[in-house]
């Protein structure tokens, strides 16, 4: 007779996580997880786990890995501040559509609601933030709570999807088969997978019609894996193609087809050509507010048509012409099936003209420029390395310069714009693709959110690139001071920062200064050369640059101002 194996809640939590494909738990530990955290040791998996220095920068590390491999990774953490202190990162995940698996031990289910030690509703308070939520209140559920949050949260539109576990219930025996069925009624992301023809021919009727179109193509084109089929439809019909910013890389930015990002600091011709393009084809982006300007403006000369996965997108920004609900990947390649090359010289012309008279530049006097570091750092990677950037004027210069030639290169927070994202979000996307330049470009304000993630980055031997653009400023918000507040400099100076290449090398990395124009590119090279962990590079750039070109939250596409203005703005209506 054969004995029935012996396991717990825990090891059988980690056994399911590993049947489900997931290679990597990033965590933090903590009394409520300390039967998971021990299931770590006896369980007998081959999952990795990365201890990090806080959870926030475990979440950001599971979200850098995802959007670098496609593939989802779990975080670990206890209950009440352990669990709360992960709300940043899930949210980050959730307004970007990340697959990501948050388990979070939990008092003991008989003391639920009464205020024990570190006790907190975490169902509760990540609710809006989560594409589903679990407590588990049975052990004999783990298996199947375990395999239905792997499948919610990697099928469809993406997401977190948080398992909070009550300590009783992971230490708890667990004779449940591994091997279980899901049964969710309602959740069908296989009608995805289904092609509305008739759309699909009327999508096909109004491409041959158009002499000025436009691709818009999102971040839902990435999460599709649908490169290949927009490369052919852009290509066959002649195409111009721009994108959102979590978009970049899904069709190479240094294709002669490319305009680059669009919005509010996208290229100037990408926002001539939506203003003037007579149908706008958008695949996968959301219409966000950061693209669009006014709604009631934009693309108001052009039939719009709008590829989503997720129904509630449609018409929920701008009400599109032709809607197609479902995957990417697979509605163009039926669309593929019937198109021919359009008539688009003239308009390729006219957005030539506009990519010579509007370029991306910078001046190299006067100082150190982040333009002309992400420039020069462009170049020496040939546009191919992993790039994750924190939030703020960096952000949308590497954005404009950092071009990506291929998908999963660019990781940045959209929705949630969040500083303190791009460091540990690299050391992330650095454990996904070992063998991969990953470069995490950050301002001197984000990265001291989080920068006690070097001990993790030195402890796993990481090469990740952390370039500090540092001009002393929170810069977004001192520029917008600068052109609507009348330049009172309000919270936004950084007096007192560190000197990080000290710091960085305190921690055991290495140390890199940048203070002349005339050392970027020998510094850089030395810094891409460098291999024995991470290292960290201070570019001393001036303290006062602002972002162009550039929308005012809340005007028109229309509106776009190339430089900067000489009469006073009036204050905008959006947030910056």
């Amino acid at each position: 007779m054969i004995a029935t194996e012996q396991r717990d809640g825990a090891q059988t939590l980690l056994k399911c996580l590993e049947a489900g494909g997931i290679e990597v738990i990033f965590g933090y530990s903590g009394g409520a997880a300390l039967p998971i955290f021990d299931a770590l040791e006896t369980a007998g998996t081959n999952i990795k786990f990365i201890l990090t220095r806080h959870e926030q920068g475990a979440a950001h590390m599971a979200d850098g890995y995802a959007r670098a491999t496609g593939k989802p990774a779990c975080v670990l953490v206890t209950s009440g501040p352990g669990a709360g202190n992960t709300i940043t990162g899930i949210m980050t995940a959730h307004m970007d559509s990340i697959p990501m698996i948050i388990i979070s031990g939990q008092q003991v289910t008989w003391m639920l609601g009464k205020d024990a030690f570190q006790e907190a509703d975490i169902f509760g308070i990540t609710m809006p933030i989560v594409k589903h939520s679990y407590l588990v209140k049975d052990s004999e559920d783990i298996p199947r709570v375990t395999k239905e949050a792997l499948h919610i949260a990697t099928t469809g539109r993406p997401g977190p999807v948080l398992i909070d576990m009550p300590k009783n219930i992971s230490q708890g025996p667990c004779t449940a088969s591994l091997d279980v069925d899901i049964d969710l009624p309602g959740y069908h992301p296989e009608s995805s997978f289904e092609v509305d023809s008739d759309a699909v021919a009327a999508a096909a009727t109004a491409l041959k019609a158009s002499k000025r179109p436009v691709i818009l193509a999102g971040h839902g084109a990435m999460l599709a894996h649908a490169g290949p089929e927009l490369k052919e439809l852009a290509e066959t019909c002649g195409i111009p193609v721009t994108s959102t910013l979590l978009g970049k890389g899904i069709f190479d930015e240094t294709h002669e087809l490319s305009l680059g990002m669009l919005g509010m600091h996208g290229t100037a011709y990408a926002n001539k050509a939506i203003v003037e393009a007579d149908l706008i084809f958008n695949v996968g982006s959301r219409f966000d507010d950061r693209i669009i300007g006014q709604p009631d403006k934009f693309g108001r000369n052009a039939t719009i048509l709008h590829i989503d996965i997720d129904p509630s997108e449609m018409g929920k920004m701008i009400r599109p012409d032709l809607k197609i609900v479902g995957d990417a990947k697979v509605i163009l390649a039926e669309l593929n099936k019937h198109i021919e090359p359009l008539e688009t010289t003239e308009w390729l012309a006219t957005l030539d003209g506009y990519k010579k008279r509007f370029p991306l530049h910078y001046k190299k006097q006067g100082g150190l420029k982040m333009q002309h570091v992400l420039d020069v750092l462009d170049r020496l990677t040939d546009s191919r390395a992993v790039i994750t950037t924190d939030v703020g004027q960096h952000q949308m210069w590497s954005a404009q310069f950092n071009k990506s030639r291929d998908p999963w290169n660019w990781i940045s927070s959209g929705g949630a714009g969040t500083m303190g994202f791009g460091f540990p979000a690299a050391i992330g996307a650095q454990i996904g693709r070992p063998d991969d330049i990953v470069v995490a470009v950050v301002g001197d304000g984000g990265f001291q959110m989080t920068l006690f993630e070097l001990s993790t980055a030195v402890l796993q031997k990481l090469p990740v690139k952390i370039l500090v653009l540092n001009n002393h400023f929170l810069g977004m918000v001192r520029q917008w001071q600068e052109l609507f507040f009348d330049n009172r400099k309000s919270g936004v100076d950084l007096e007192g920062n560190p000197d990080f290449v000290k710091l960085a090398e305190s921690y055991g990395a290495k140390g890199f200064q940048i203070k002349r124009p005339a050392d970027i590119e020998k510094v850089l090279s030395r810094a891409l050369e460098y291999n024995d962990g991470p290292c960290l590079i201070n570019c001393e750039v001036v303290k006062e640059d602002n972002v162009f070109p550039m929308i005012p939250a809340g005007a028109a596409l229309e509106d776009m101002i190339i430089e900067k203005p000489k009469q006073k703005m009036a204050k905008p209506v959006g947030s910056t």
